[in-house]
């Protein structure tokens, strides 16, 4: 029963590419600034040889490492979560999605709001939580809703509960993403509920995301249409916009999602479980929190040890990232860093270092070789097989 676990852990760098100065992202390292804390430890991550990775200059470099490693560079033209997902599945993306950092055009704004019957506050880059504290009130007061972006590629409305209920603000978020096509293709519209007094607002857990869909065929539609299961924790299914995706389950946060991958694992199936752990990025990385990031990653590490347990003899697991995001330099923006990957699992030739590797698809050719699909896609396939 082949089974390929790939976990995502979403942001975690290991050092700036060589194009990263035309990003403003010149000297981040996302790994090395979480291990300056005094919460950072990954002493089983580090067993597995991800300190031996090119690159990675932190801790003691695991003399025996257990698995096989790589660092790899992203080829498409971006570093958000979209773009960095997609060329894992397969697809390089060209050219950048649109950001907006002086908000979105009255082009946009005026449909979306005519489409709604609704008026539009804020339409400007924002902090998720600021927004709420500088237009929460007038949002209550008029009913019009909270339409803001970020670095990201993203088109974000926020309302409150109880003027707009959660699944009519799903329904505005539809009306959005029939909108942001062409041109203005961003690559999530985002529904950000909330609930609470004014001077007290909070997001709630039933955010939801609406993706373009990919522009081209991904592993996950190969894998799904050659008869084996796609199964997805986290955001991967609001990030493929469910596509090729046979069974999936959200999640509240970085502890559920480990938690529900180490319940899926306990289930029969063969095929490939796709999970994102999303709280390094959205928690702490966007917000400079160093001691946040680290305790996060530490937290993995602790649990790293029951998810290797429930592996069974064909099964491997790839941990990679999809883009960086230094939780110590002004920016709170991501940044364009490589992302390492490390392969485990008894089929797995323990200690074979690939270097570094151009392309993030590389994960996707590798597995696709691994479950010997009729439908390849370009990457460079890494034997890590004994």
């Amino acid at each position: 029963m082949k089974r390929v676990i790939l976990i995502v852990l979403d942001s975690v760098g290991i050092g700036a590419l060589p194009d990263a100065a035309d990003y403003g992202d010149e000297g981040s390292n996302t790994l090395l600034a979480a291990s300056k804390s005094p919460l950072f430890s990954m002493e089983h991550m580090r067993k597995l040889g991800y300190f031996n990775i090119d690159g990675v200059r932190i801790g003691k470099r695991e003399q025996n490492p257990q698995a096989a490693y790589a660092r790899l560079a992203e080829v498409s033209k971006g570093k958000d979560t979209t773009i960095g997902h997609w060329e894992i599945a397969g697809v390089v993306s060209e050219a950048p999605l649109p950001t907006y950092p002086n908000g979105f055009p009255a082009e946009v704004i005026d449909a979306f709001s005519k489409a709604c019957g609704r008026g539009v506050l804020c339409n400007l880059p924002y902090s998720g939580t600021e927004v709420l504290k500088d237009y929460g009130k007038a949002h209550m007061e008029t009913g019009d809703l909270i339409v803001y972006t970020s670095a990201d590629s993203v088109f974000q409305i926020a309302a409150h509960e109880d003027i707009v209920p959660v699944e009519q603000l799903y329904e505005y978020c539809r009306i959005a993403r029939k909108l942001l096509v062409g041109k203005h293709g961003v690559g999530r519209v985002i529904a950000r509920p909330f609930v609470g007094e004014s001077g007290n607002f909070t997001r709630t857990s039933r955010r939801h995301d609406f993706s373009l869909e990919p522009p081209a065929v991904t592993m996950l539609d190969i894998i799904s249409e050659e008869g084996y299961e796609v199964r997805s924790v986290g955001k991967i299914i609001d990030i493929f916009a469910e596509r090729g995706i046979t069974d999936y389950v959200r999640t509240t946060g970085n502890e559920d999602g480990i938690e529900k991958t180490i319940e899926m694992m306990k289930q029969e199936f063969e095929g490939l479980l796709f999970v994102n752990l999303v709280d390094y990025d959205m928690l702490y990385g966007h917000r400079n929190d160093v001691d946040g990031y680290a305790k996060a990653l530490t937290y993995f590490d602790e649990q790293l040890p029951r998810i290797l347990d429930g592996m069974g003899p064909e099964d491997v697991l790839m941990i990679t990232a999809d883009h960086g995001c230094d939780p110590s330099t002004p920016s709170t923006d991501h940044s364009r860093e490589y992302v390492p990957l490390v392969i485990y699992g008894e089929p797995v030739a323990a200690g074979r270092n690939f270097g570094t590797i151009r392309g993030m698809n590389s994960i996707c050719a590798t597995i696709l070789e691994y479950f010997r699909t009729k439908k390849r896609l370009p990457g460079e396939v890494l034997d890590f097989q004994k």
